[in-house]
């Protein structure tokens, strides 16, 4: 594998794509998938082609044989990055092919498993549901069994088989799991896949409901949840603000293109999918938080409705809202969801806006159809449990405005801290519910009902039993007149039922409600609640025996009356006015506040200011209330008034009135003066301490940041230390390294701790030592060796010096001969060549050569000198031009040297004239300082002459009022002095 990983052509898709075929027909699927995952995250080749599309499919599959999520998950991310902008389709459709095998393979795998767990008892589906495995991954159990196959051991009667057969079903449950927590995290901000989004979020919805994962379904509802959030903090105003700023898109909702009608619904019908999967899982606490999820989307749907509005200057836009069909399968949903959760009251709400919606927009909608809707909002707003005021059965008084607000003040008083968090849920949930109110009541309900003209379609008997629970009944003949109608209920249900399937059988795009068999049971609980409250209201005591005779054409046992009651009671202690007690010793029932139990003795307490035991209920205290203001009313009209008497009393307290309007008024002033100046105080005193605990906070604040910063600085110390100390620690480890290397062991084999442990010094000293030990060992095998070639040399020589002897003698004899032979044969070759040269002589002396031979030479020599002559010339030429071209060089050199020396001097004087003119800037600016200086003294000095002269004529001031002051004691001296020195001298 290392050779393909290496060589350049591997990176190729082509070539990479047949040579992961060939790996896989070779049945070698690890390579195959190592050499795909490493084109698809190589760097060299990222633009995206059809090649790509197929080394994806063919790396998915890869990923699918081999069970690796973490790899798909990982190739997924890689092929978005590469064709999200070039190739969005592509994406598309491979994400398509990886969740379609993913769930093909589960179902598979879930066949096999079913078909080989015939024989058990339960199924291998159901024993992992009832696991609950989690199938993020989980620890595993000692022995190799993993924590789910030991809980499948104790849903199985055959363990061995069961843990077999879960084998093939959790790798694929896993491995789809992880298929779609990928898919949605790649495709979480995807505009151009945002219907791919919704499928896949839809896909793992059926998943986690058709095998029961509740674990699963809380991680995805959260994730789901987690991207809304992103969208709607940062993809929708805040987005359209960044870019409007010329800022970046955040790195969470990249490729979001902002939020649309058509994003809007199918974020509403992925979470109706949600809503629905969570009634059928039974996780009502996911039903009501993906309740607020829709309620997030709907005021997003506003905000932009409201937006779209603004920029058009008009009126909200109705293809920016949600569409009423969306809306009306909103409610539907929720009428089961709170059936299930018993929820009656929003249930009957959501029954109430289903309705709305549907007769407001279903122009198609037959007769039945409204009337089966009418009779469900009719029916559920009658199985709400009815508030306890007053007796809970009268009609209402047009004129007892008073004692509904008596019931009000009591109700506020008697509330409690537990009563205030239930309103606000329910508030809370009638505003997230988009109910037309925040305190949601059955009375309000009924009201609505009755005011927008429902009872018109509802059939008459309900009508009747509406009549019945609402209006004031005998309790006597109650049961009678309601059991024919709750008879008729449960049999034209049942035919509404059948009706209702037919008809949806034929036109399944009828929306026309759920079968009303199911509220016969409600019905007949708060026919007995209204049956109780009624005999509280007339009697004080009654016989079990008369109740269960009462009860008994209800169809309930009377152990269920005695349970409705109790409930009834503990229901009340949050406000109610019923009191009733049973009481098995006298076979009876008692009301009121003789069903607590108080004696004479409580009762004589009572009257003086307690509770008194002398009143049943509140509903007959209530009742004596009413008489007495019938009866004042009464008086008023048999003895009237006197009118006179009355407007004399009513001026004289006019008149006391405008006589103390004004010191009422003064007092009132004065009141609101001395609370000003309270407020003022209390301000003042309020800003102060904020001043101190702002200045306090300011000290800590500063120390903790210098101690925060002298942290810093230790901790930069310290990682400085620790990095020096590593940097030592690793050069002292391949120093080691080293050193063992050249000692001839393996540091390789050797773990940190170990090489840590062996001290450098001893190993350095081992070292040396060993060199020097084998230096030495060499040096003395080679003086061994050169010792014993010595000897061998020397003997050798020995024993060949005779022969050597011999051979030197012979050779020099040979030579001898040789040359003598030589000298011979070279002196008969001289006399042969010597004759020979005699006998030429003698031929060209005959035939006068030699007279002819200085006449050529003349001739030879004269045509020389003439050569030697022309070339002496040509020379001389060449010399003169040499040195003219010597004396041109010189010249221009001479120039040359003259421009850069005048060059260079230029530089020189413009650098002086630089640093001259610095000189004098620097001069100037320091003139310029000093005179600002002396003027800065100037203007000082002078101010301190002024403030001497005004000094001085304070003084001055001073000095003259002083002496006007002595003057006018010495004249009142002088006026006084002569009269006493007159009586002096007089007495003298």
């Amino acid at each position: 594998m290392s050779h393909f990983h290496s060589s350049s052509y591997v990176h190729k898709p082509d070539q990479a794509l047949r040579r992961a075929v060939e790996l896989r027909s070779i049945s070698q699927p690890a390579a195959a998938l190592s050499l795909l995952h490493d084109v698809l995250s190589s760097r060299r080749h990222r633009t995206w082609s059809p090649t790509y599309e197929k080394i994806m499919i063919s790396y998915l599959d890869l990923c699918m044989d081999l069970n690796r999520s973490r790899e798909a998950k990982d190739g997924l991310h890689q092929y978005r990055n590469l064709s999200q902008s070039q190739a969005p389709g592509s994406l598309e459709v491979v994400i398509r092919h990886l969740i379609d095998r993913a769930e093909a393979s589960c179902r598979e795998a879930k066949a096999k498993a079913d078909a080989a767990a015939e024989g058990s008892p339960t199924s291998v589906a159901e024993a992992v549901a009832e696991a609950d495995v989690d199938l993020d991954g989980g620890a595993a159990a000692p022995g190799g069994s993993t924590v789910a196959s030991l809980l499948l051991t104790t849903v199985s009667a055959d363990p061995l088989k069961t843990q077999t057969d879960a084998a093939l079903l959790l790798p694929r449950l896993r491995f789809l799991w992880e298929s779609y927590r990928a898919v949605l995290d790649i495709l979480r901000s995807n505009s151009k896949l945002e219907r791919l989004y919704h499928a896949t979020a839809a896909g793992a919805l059926t998943f986690c409901a058709r095998y029961r994962r509740r674990t699963e379904f809380r991680r995805l509802c959260d994730m789901l949840r987690m991207h809304l959030g992103n969208l709607q903090k940062y993809g929708g105003e805040a987005a359209e603000k960044a870019a409007e700023s010329g800022g970046k898109q955040n790195s969470k909702v990249r490729g979001w293109e902002g939020w649309t009608t058509e994003s809007i619904e199918l974020h509403l019908q992925t979470r109706f999918v949600q809503l629905e999967t969570a009634s059928s899982l039974h996780l009502y606490t996911e039903g009501f938080r993906t309740v607020e999820d829709i309620y997030n989307i709907l005021q997003i749907s506003h905000s932009r409705a409201r937006r779209l509005a603004a920029q058009a200057g008009g009126a909200v836009a109705p293809s920016a809202m949600p569409k009423a069909k969306l809306m009306a399968a909103y409610y539907e949903k929720l009428t089961e969801l709170f059936w299930v959760s018993e929820n009656y009251l929003f249930h009957a709400f959501a029954w109430y806006k289903f309705y709305t919606l549907c007769s407001e927009y279903n122009r198609g909608m037959t007769a039945e159809a409204r009337s089966l809707q009418a009779s469900a909002v009719l029916l559920s707003a009658l199985c709400i449990p009815p508030a306890m005021e007053g007796d809970g059965t009268a009609a209402p008084d047009p004129k007892g405005a008073s004692s509904a607000d008596d019931r009000d003040g009591r109700s506020a008083i008697t509330s409690t801290l537990k009563d205030d968090i239930a309103k606000e849920k329910r508030a809370r949930m009638a505003t997230l519910l988009g109910f037309h109110t925040r305190n949601p009541t059955r009375e309000a309900l009924l009201s609505e009902i009755r005011t927008k003209g429902v009872m018109d379609d509802v059939p008459p008997y309900l009508r009747e039993l509406y009549c019945l629970l609402e209006e004031n009944s005998d309790p006597l003949v109650l049961v009678a007149k309601a059991r024919p109608l709750l008879d008729r209920l449960r049999t034209e249900a049942a035919g509404f039922a059948v009706t209702d399937g037919e008809e949806k059988a034929d036109s399944p795009e009828d929306d026309e409600g759920g079968p009303l068999t199911r509220y016969a049971s409600p019905m007949t609980s708060i026919l007995l609640l209204k049956l109780i409250r009624s005999l509280s209201t007339s009697y004080h005591t009654i016989s079990l025996d008369h109740v269960r005779s009462l009860t008994s054409g209800l169809g309930v046992t009377f152990t269920q009356v005695e349970k409705a009651i109790v409930s009834s009671c503990r229901d009340d202690e949050t406000g109610g006015a019923m009191r009733v007690r049973i009481d098995h010793r006298a076979n009876c029932l008692r009301f009121g506040d003789y069903a607590t139990g108080l004696n004479a003795s409580d009762e004589a307490e009572g009257s003086g200011g307690g509770k008194s035991g002398a009143l049943e209920s509140d509903a007959m205290r209530s009742q004596l209330t009413i008489l007495s203001r019938q009866l004042a009313r009464v008086c008023k009209i048999i003895d009237p008034p006197d009118e006179v008497k009355s407007v004399s009393v009513r001026h004289a307290l006019f008149g006391e009135v405008r006589s103390n309007l004004e010191a009422e008024h003064e007092s009132m002033l004065a009141r609101k003066d001395l609370i000003e100046r309270r407020k003022e105080e209390a301000e003042r005193l309020a800003q102060e301490k904020i001043k101190a605990e702002a200045q306090a906070k300011a000290a800590k604040d500063a120390a903790a940041k210098a101690e925060e910063a002298a942290r810093l600085q230790r901790e930069q110390h310290r990682r400085e230390r620790e990095k020096l100390a590593q940097i030592q620690k690793e050069l002292d480890l391949d120093e080691k390294r080293r050193i063992l290397k050249s000692m001839g062991r393996d540091p390789e084999t050797m773990k940190d701790e170990e090489l840590e442990a062996v001290d450098t010094a001893k190993l350095a000293k081992e070292h040396a030592e060993k060199v020097n030990k084998k230096k030495d060992e060499a040096e003395r095998k080679e003086r061994e060796l050169l010792k014993r070639l010595d000897y061998i040399v020397r003997a050798t020589r020995i024993e060949e010096l005779p022969l050597v002897r011999k051979r030197y003698e012979e050779k020099a004899k040979a030579e001898r001969e040789r040359y003598e032979a030589d000298i011979i044969e070279k002196a008969k070759r001289a006399r042969a060549r010597w004759e020979a040269d005699c006998a030429d002589k003698a031929v060209l002396s005959k035939h006068s050569i030699f007279d002819h031979m200085s006449s050529f030479e003349d001739r030879v020599m004269e045509g020389r000198k003439i050569v030697h002559q022309a070339l002496c010339i040509e020379e001389d030429k060449r010399a003169e031009l040499e040195a003219e071209k010597g004396k041109l060089e010189r010249a221009r050199k001479r120039k040359d040297e003259e421009e850069q020396r005048l060059k260079e001097e230029e530089e020189r004087r413009r650098q002086e004239e630089e640093e001259r003119r610095a000189a004098e800037e620097k001069a100037r600016k320091e003139e310029e300082r000093k005179r600002k200086e002396a003027e800065e003294a100037e203007r000082r000095k002078k101010e301190l002459e002024r403030m001497a002269e005004a000094q001085k004529r304070k003084e001055k001031e001073r000095q003259d009022s002083a002496p006007a002051a002595r003057t006018s004691s010495q004249l009142d001296a002088a006026s006084r002095g002569p009269g006493s020195r007159g009586g002096g001298t007089g007495g003298g």
